[in-house]
């Protein structure tokens, strides 16, 4: 009788642990459901070249919403702490740490167009040895797909190292949060460009503070690429929020649509030798077909291009200060050399060949330069009127196994 009062009281044990299993994976499922399919979505695209001074490249599919019709909803964030902690709250679950870090990039862009009116954004983006990720989302909510490139220095996954740990992973999580660059369904692209603002080469961060929402500088640029259906409609999101720059440093942007039409953003306030104030700094709007005030190259051309200047007239007492104005003046040269192609005309072997062009191994070596952006992490070339992307590790260009195409049909 005993015996068999052990046995069913085992039994009992038994099936009241199995059922606490149960539970407890079901409370995990269904808490961490979409979290567990993006993690496991991670693909390694490129490894690592050490002849090449090149990190890994990586690919990851974001299931569900990834929370950001909330954070736009709760009043965004006013500095990287405050994104951090929704972040970790939201994504994370309150389990994993998330840093967001400091790098000096350099980084170029520029509009065109092909023979058959398909109009694109091109792309590069200098750092250093850095583990680059593609990001592709697909919320259900009626905002838009999207594909877009982040450097997870950003998040902390520094040195270019590969994602060996399940920590890593997790920590890619937060990565919907950090784009500098991507296109959406509508043929929205969007670019994101260090300007170091700021007086004898101390950069201060854009800081504004009025009673607009706010919203940092790559959450900024996840708010085009999920809302913004054209230029014009960037530009209001924009216009309705302060902007707060991240890493402790100052960024200026471009935004392109398959209309043709584009635009270059920045927040300025007076000169850089008196720019010592973040909070004073408006937004100013320069779009392509009205920006003679830039220059004369700048009023002749229909395309737009950028590096890490100012462009905003009479902003800088030295020329010294402008940094990559080589890599702009050269973007004009390759694609209007003779003053004619004014409309920016050019074959996609063309556009490539530009981004290869001023790819910093490239550059630096033709042009006897040594600086921490020695290196273009990544090119891509977004065909704003096909939704779709080549996307280029590393300058090589040439290398079948580092140039991917992308498109929308994940998404469908």
């Amino acid at each position: 009788m005993k015996k068999k009062t052990v046995k069913k009281a085992f039994i009992i044990i038994g099936v009241s642990l199995l059922a606490l299993i149960l539970v407890l994976g079901i409370t995990v499922l269904a808490l961490w459901h979409n979290e567990i399919s993006t993690v496991a979505s991670i693909e390694l695209l490129v490894d690592a070249n050490a002849e090449n001074k090149s990190a890994p490249v990586y690919i990851m599919d974001v299931s569900g919403n990834y929370y950001f019709d909330k954070f736009i909803e709760g009043g965004g964030a006013s500095n990287d702490g405050e994104l951090i902690q929704f972040v970790v709250d939201n994504i994370t679950k309150g389990i994993i740490p998330i840093e967001i870090a400091s790098p000096d990039i350099g980084c170029s862009s520029f509009t065109c167009v092909d023979n058959e009116g398909n109009r694109y954004f091109g792309r590069n983006y200098d750092f250093s040895t850095s583990t680059a990720m593609i990001v592709r989302t697909n919320p259900s909510d009626g905002r838009y797909a999207s594909i877009s490139s982040v450097d997870l220095q950003f998040l902390g996954i520094k040195d270019g190292v590969s994602l060996d740990s399940m920590m890593q992973k997790l920590i890619c999580l937060a990565a919907t949060y950090a784009p500098l660059d991507g296109i959406n369904e509508a043929g929205v692209s969007c670019g994101v460009y260090m300007s170091y603002q700021g007086k004898d080469g101390e950069v201060v961060a854009t800081n504004q503070s009025t009673d607009k929402p706010d919203l940092t500088t790559t959450t900024m640029l996840r708010m085009i690429l999920d809302y913004a259906g054209s230029v014009d409609e960037a530009v209001e999101l924009i216009r309705q929020y302060d902007l707060h720059d991240s890493a402790n440093t100052s960024f200026h942007y471009m935004v392109a649509d398959s209309t043709g039409k584009s635009a270059i953003l920045e927040w300025v306030a007076e000169s850089d030798s008196t720019d010592t104030d973040g909070s004073k700094r408006e937004l100013k709007v320069y779009y392509n077909n009205d920006d003679s005030a830039l220059g004369e190259n700048e009023a002749r051309n229909e395309f737009q291009y950028i590096t890490n200047f100012i462009v905003t007239p009479n902003y800088y007492t030295s020329a010294d200060d402008m940094k990559g104005l080589d890599r702009y003046n050269e973007i004009q040269y390759k694609i209007n050399s003779d003053g004619a192609n004014t409309e920016g005309l050019m074959t996609r072997e063309a556009m490539l060949d530009v981004l290869e062009t001023v790819g910093r191994r490239k550059w630096d070596s033709r042009n006897g330069k040594t600086d921490s952006n020695g290196i273009t992490v990544w090119s891509a070339l977004y065909d704003l009127t096909n939704k779709t992307v080549i996307w280029v590790s590393n300058e090589e260009f040439d290398n079948p196994q580092a140039v991917f195409t992308f498109d929308f049909s994940y998404a469908d």
